[in-house]
């Protein structure tokens, strides 16, 4: 039997690669995981399974820069519940994703190797200054559970799991006090990211003047540091006018990144859209996603990436930021592209022209006549979605083995 030079071969896609600035109709030619060939008119003959793709959108693996992974958290009423990522992430393309702080120093051995080391789906996280984490959400809350060094020390002994320190939910709407001081949980997150020279990520609530946003983008981030949430509805993104607020743009180029984490109410199209027509883009396109937002308003990313779609943003750049974009900002730039001998994560998509609606955190909704759907996801040359099985075979045409049942001769 000759062996084939290929193990999967894609037919007549249309592939959208930002990385390579590649847009065009062609073939791609997977072999032992990895991205064999990229070329028109590949012959079929050299691959052992050929799937034609003529109607589809082929383009990385998608990457969710923020959701929460930790499925075991539902065993306590102080927990954020999470998602199970093989579960929830890769019907929408996504074969990697960043855990944003659910685990402290406290459970990250746990979430290591019970789910960053088991997952199909490839993971990364933000590892939370406080103890506790999002397991224990109280722990968010007692600067005596922020441990700096513990955090960097996490992030040290796993630098190529762990994408830098997180800070969240820290004193919402309650007065400050001797022990809970204003800007605690993010100098003291600040201190981590310094000692194991990683990004530090911010989900952040203003409470002017003691602890304004200008404030933290401007006096306190550092450049590279994240903030996410940009469009949730206590950020002055647009002032009274309908005008984006100039301070942001000056953050932009001091090196801040703006990380959307829509969430279940960190994305609000009265703040998205006026930033959107003024110049003012999130770096990154993200969910947020965990168990109490699945089923809205987030979805998952083909929801999100539909929703700027109809925006207006243009297919390319709304893959850039789900792409390139974050493989940037990760440090992991062999990720997020399609490049000869990069690791076969592929997304397959479609786009719909019909009515559709989509609501933001607030409730409201927005019209929209195109809609993204992901029909199939491949992860390290393996197929492990396909929604309108385009991989397999008719059930009147199945081989031998197909027709016989277990243990019967």
């Amino acid at each position: 039997m000759i062996s084939k030079k290929w193990n999967l071969l894609l037919k007549n896609s249309h592939i959208i690669d930002p990385s390579q600035k590649l847009n065009r109709v062609c073939d791609i030619a997977i072999k032992s995981g990895k991205i064999s060939e990229i070329g028109k008119d590949l012959p079929s003959f050299s691959a052992e399974k050929v799937i034609d793709l003529h109607d589809s959108i082929l383009v990385p693996g998608l990457i969710d820069m923020h959701c929460h992974i930790y499925p075991t958290a539902f065993d306590s009423p102080d927990c954020l519940p999470c998602i199970h990522a093989d579960a929830h992430l890769l019907q929408n393309g996504v074969t990697t994703a960043v855990d944003a702080g659910t685990c402290g120093p406290r459970d990250f051995y746990t979430f290591k190797e019970h789910f960053i080391d088991r997952s199909k789906v490839r993971i990364f996280a933000f590892v939370n200054i406080a103890s506790g984490g999002m397991i224990t959400l109280g722990s968010e809350q007692m600067p005596s559970e922020f441990h700096p060094e513990a955090a960097a020390g996490i992030a040290k002994t796993f630098p190529d799991i762990v994408a830098g320190i997180k800070t969240a939910h820290y004193w919402v709407n309650k007065p400050f006090d001797s022990l809970h001081t204003p800007w605690c949980s993010v100098d003291q997150t600040i201190e981590a990211a310094d000692l194991c020279q990683k990004p530090a990520m911010f989900d952040f609530q203003p409470t002017i003047p003691d602890r304004s946003y200008k404030d933290l983008l401007l006096k306190k981030m550092r450049c590279g540091d994240i903030h996410t949430h940009i469009y949730a509805q206590q950020f002055p993104v647009v002032d009274e006018n309908g005008t984006v607020s100039s301070f942001l743009f000056e953050a932009r180029r001091k090196g801040i990144i703006f990380d959307l984490g829509h969430g279940a109410g960190s994305f609000w199209f009265r703040n998205a859209i006026p930033a959107y027509k003024q110049g003012f883009y999130p770096d990154t396109l993200s969910t947020d996603l965990y168990f109490d937002n699945i089923c809205g308003p987030v979805f998952g990313m083909m929801n999100l990436m539909s929703k700027y779609l109809n925006i207006g943003m243009p297919l390319e750049e709304i893959i850039y930021r789900a792409t390139q974009r974050p493989a940037e900002i990760l440090n992991h730039p062999e990720l997020g592209t399609l490049r000869t001998g990069s690791c076969a994560d592929i997304a397959v998509l479609k786009k719909t022209e019909g009515n559709y609606g989509f609501y933001d955190g607030g409730h409201a909704r927005m019209d929209g006549t195109r809609k993204l759907e992901c029909v199939m996801t491949i992860r390290e040359g393996s197929i492990v979605y396909d929604l309108n099985t385009a991989s397999m075979i008719n059930w009147e045409q199945a081989p031998a083995a197909y027709w016989t049942a277990p243990g019967v001769l």
